[in-house]
């Protein structure tokens, strides 16, 4: 039976279905494919961010590899609402829907107050993140990002996430500047000004903006997957309708 494909990306931590544990059931509905950015992987090194890498990579995930059809919705969630986004600008024709999840996308928004105080903060500890070890860089990074204190890395695996945070390239860089005109979520948790106020840019744009709780992750809360599935459901819903 054909299912309709469904594209995860995930943001700048976990990766692959790791970054999506609320969302594996879609997999009963839907052909799930929970993507790895570029530089992302559990044994190879962390390289640096490669934006156009990581369009390309949501962009192969869309196409017709013998499914019988191309193209799906896509869900993303922080950093990688930017390659979701280059995706649909590129090729409009493959994105049914996205979903956007916390969309780090600041180089939409980057003359606006919010984004432009982040970007006050931020930019000094990106100028010198390569004379930092990868521990300090991110102890850092959460400090003025989320006000709180990072566990030291121990382990292998928190020691590659560490240096993999570190070669991340600031949102406000990507080579995104224009808004796809495909059907839009834009799911935030209603904690930080800065992602409201990418929200409320797209939704002047057309996007359909709603709030759950938990944090920079409202994926994983009951009322943010719901909001996800829901939306994916109307569209498919609305596109049915149209084709009949």
């Amino acid at each position: 039976m054909f299912k309709q494909r469904v594209v995860f990306v995930h943001g700048a931590g976990r990766f692959g279905a790791a970054a999506w544990p609320k969302q594996h059931g879609m997999a009963l509905s839907y052909d799930a494919l929970f993507l790895r950015r570029h530089g992302f992987d559990a044994v190879a090194e962390p390289q640096e961010t490669d934006f156009a890498a990581d369009a390309g990579i949501v962009l192969r995930a869309l196409a017709d590899d013998g499914r019988g059809a191309a193209g799906g919705h896509v869900v993303a969630h922080s950093q990688g609402a930017i390659a979701a986004m280059m995706a649909a600008v590129e090729r409009p024709d493959l994105v049914q829907s996205l979903t956007l999840v916390e969309p780090a996308c600041l180089s939409l928004t980057a003359e606006l107050p919010a984004s432009a105080a982040h970007r006050a903060l931020m930019q000094p500890l990106f100028d010198v993140r390569h004379n930092l070890s990868d521990d300090d860089f991110q102890r850092e990074f959460v400090r003025r990002a989320f006000a709180a204190d990072a566990p030291g890395a121990t382990t292998p695996e928190a020691l590659r996430a560490a240096r993999r945070l570190r070669l991340q390239a600031p949102p406000w860089e990507a080579p995104l500047h224009i808004v796809p005109g495909v059907p839009t979520l834009v799911l935030t948790g209603g904690w930080e000004p800065l992602y409201e106020e990418i929200a409320g840019y797209l939704r002047e744009t057309g996007a359909l903006h709603r709030t759950a709780p938990g944090g920079h992750r409202p994926q994983d809360s009951k009322e943010g997957d719901r909001a996800i599935r829901t939306f994916i459901a109307d569209v498919n819903r609305l596109q049915q309708a149209r084709a009949s």
